[in-house]
């Protein structure tokens, strides 16, 4: 395939050469390239001096004499191959994957057009028609609330504003106990960060680990336990992995008074004055939630429901590379928490054998998501424009405290305005599969299921909001 016109004379071939190669053979015309070749002079000109002539006006005869035309050809070349290749992928849509290997520059000569190859791996696309992205068959998640749900934040918000009161009896889960805790590691050397003076511990808190949430129940005031813990990473002075014997004294034991699910709660937790209310509240809230995560999920499956429909024959270099960018960031991560890939992979039950598994296989489900929504864009001729770009400089600006027109500047100084624009457009393809999904509602939880877990935490944020405004 030949493409060019009389406002843009270079002329590209592609060929495949391979799976996910292809050979790009990119013509200049002499009269094309000219403009470059001055450029070349003129940037010798301002780096030499020669005597008799002011730095920038040395001659193009005087430079080709006292330099060398070689020279003024190899300037040239460096600059504007580069140029030319990035206008050839340009032209026929091609997302390079590594760098390419150029070949032909050496029998370029003067006045002749400049001919040369590129053989390159490049990214796979894919080429949709609408009847295949139209009509997925998605199920969207109930979003009707049950008394239970509600009568489990009801529970939450007693368990909040519970009163202390004192236990004449032994400790339970779920108590307050005042403990004093002496705490030694190997060598009996004594532990001052773990030691406790008049501490009020939640029994089944798990903070000085399982042993003693094992140990407190049953106990009674000046008993005096005896438990071992291995350390964790913030024990310090070397000691994470290290067993700590502590010594706990029980001082004192109190028990949690709920109050009693009635208007009063109502008062002391929110701005209503009646228990219905806040149900009502809840109710509502709960339900506005759910259908903020119905949306998301309704994109994340019409996004699997696509790939599953559809076979993307991945290029191992991608995949690789991507994954090592997974595993690179997990030790980052690591390493900003002041503690090894490995310490850190260890606390999580993992290794790196499974960090790189699962690094794989989330590399692969985002590229191949990428692929997808990139051939739906094609198809559709979605593009961005500049309002859309600026609303969402704007967003990222304000998220990171910029000045919205400097970090504009910074996304297209280092190229990454391509990819902002590049993320919009695979959101705009995302919403219209969606769009044309065919969607079933998902029958209503029963009254006895658990809650969504997302849900839950959203709607405690939500809540405790609402106690603080009223506060």
């Amino acid at each position: 395939m030949i493409s060019g016109s009389l406002n843009e004379p270079m002329q590209t071939t592609v060929e495949n050469t391979a799976k996910h190669t292809v050979k790009l053979t990119i013509e200049v015309p002499a009269d094309e390239y000219e403009r470059e070749m001055t450029r070349a002079y003129r940037s010798i000109a301002n780096q030499v001096k020669i005597p008799g002539f002011r730095k920038g006006k040395v001659p193009n005869k005087i430079i080709d004499a006292q330099i060398g035309h070689d020279v003024v050809r190899d300037e040239f070349l460096q600059h504007s191959v580069p140029d030319y290749y990035r206008q050839a992928l340009s032209e026929h849509d091609l997302a390079p994957i590594a760098e390419p290997e150029i070949e032909g520059l050496d029998a370029f000569a003067d006045d002749e057009p400049l001919k040369f190859t590129a053989v390159v791996e490049v990214r796979p696309r894919l080429d949709l028609q609408p009847e295949d992205y139209t009509g997925l068959q998605i199920e969207k998640p109930s979003t009707e609330v049950s008394e239970q749900e509600i009568d489990e934040w009801i529970e939450r918000l007693r368990e909040r504003f519970a009163e202390l009161e004192p236990a004449d009896r032994p400790v339970s889960t779920g108590d307050f106990v005042t403990i004093d805790v002496k705490a030694v590691g190997p060598g009996d050397e004594p532990i001052e960060g773990l030691a406790r003076s008049d501490y009020m511990y939640f029994v089944g808190s798990g903070e000085f680990g399982p042993s003693l949430d094992v140990e407190l129940p049953g106990t009674k005031v000046g008993d005096i336990l005896k438990v071992t813990e291995e350390m964790g990473e913030g024990a310090g002075q070397g000691l994470a992995g290290q067993p700590a014997t502590m010594t706990v004294l029980v001082k004192d034991v109190k028990a949690r008074k709920l109050p009693d699910i009635d208007d009063d709660l109502a008062k002391t937790a929110s701005e209503f004055d009646t228990i219905e209310q806040l149900r009502d509240d809840l109710r509502e809230r709960l339900h506005e939630l759910k259908e903020r995560d119905a949306k998301g999920a309704l994109r994340d499956r019409a996004l699997q429901a696509m790939i599953d429909k559809v076979e993307v024959d991945l290029p191992d270099s991608l995949v690789e590379d991507e994954t090592e960018h997974r595993v690179a960031h997990a030790s980052e991560r690591a390493e900003s928490a002041g503690v090894s890939l490995e310490q850190m992979l260890e606390t999580q039950g993992w290794d790196e054998d499974r960090l790189r598994q699962d690094s794989r296989d989330h590399a692969i489900r985002a590229i191949t998501s990428d692929i997808v929504l990139e051939g739906v864009a094609r198809a559709e001729d979605i593009q961005v424009d500049a309002d859309e770009l600026g609303k969402e400089i704007g967003v990222l600006a304000q998220a990171y405290e910029r000045d919205p027109k400097e970090l504009a500047k910074q996304l297209d100084r280092s190229g990454q305005i391509v990819t902002l624009a590049g993320d919009i457009i695979r959101g705009k393809a995302l919403d219209l599969l969606v769009e044309r999904a065919e969607i079933t509602d998902a029958e209503p939880p029963a009254d006895d299921a658990d809650a969504d877990e997302g849900t839950e935490a959203a709607a405690e944020t939500s809540t405790e909001r609402s106690t603080e405004d009223a506060s």
